[in-house]
C-alpha cells in the first residue's frame, strides 16, 4: 500500500504519517505509532482494551520471523477487511488503537525514567 492510498483510507480519521521501516511502514498520529503496514496489509495496535474487537473479527496478530528462526508476535492485529470500505468505523477503530499506543508510550517512558533513577 502506498502512502497516498493510506492517507486516503484514513482521511475520515485525520492526519496520518507513514514512515518506511523494515520492508513495510509504520503509521503514526500525534507522535506515536498506532499501526503498521506489512505485506500489503494494515495492522493496528491492540491490548486488553480492544483485542476482543479483533478476535471477534478473526484478525490475527502480526508475526515475523527472527534471525534465530523463531516467530515473534507483536501487539498489532490485522485490520478487518470490511473496514477498508467503511471509513467512519475505521476511524473509530483507529482512535481506539491510538489510545492504546498512547498508553503504551506512556508506560515505556515511565519505565525509562525509573531505570534511569536506578543507575544514579
Amino acid at each position: 500500500m502506498d502512502p497516498d492510498a493510506i492517507q486516503e483510507l484514513f482521511a475520515v480519521f485525520g492526519a496520518v504519517q507513514v514512515r518506511r521501516m523494515f520492508g513495510g511502514a509504520g503509521l503514526y498520529a500525534e507522535g506515536v505509532m498506532f499501526g503498521l503496514v506489512s505485506g500489503g496489509q494494515i495492522f493496528l495496535k491492540a491490548d486488553a482494551a480492544n483485542a476482543q474487537d479483533f478476535a471477534r473479527e478473526g484478525c490475527a496478530a502480526f508475526e515475523y520471523g527472527t534471525k534465530t528462526g523463531k516467530r515473534a508476535i507483536m501487539s498489532y492485529r490485522r485490520l478487518p477487511d470490511r473496514l477498508y470500505d467503511d471509513p467512519d468505523e475505521l476511524a473509530q477503530w483507529v482512535r481506539k488503537s491510538l489510545s492504546v499506543a498512547h498508553k503504551s508510550a506512556a508506560a515505556k517512558s515511565k519505565a525509562r525514567r525509573k531505570n534511569a533513577r536506578k543507575k544514579c
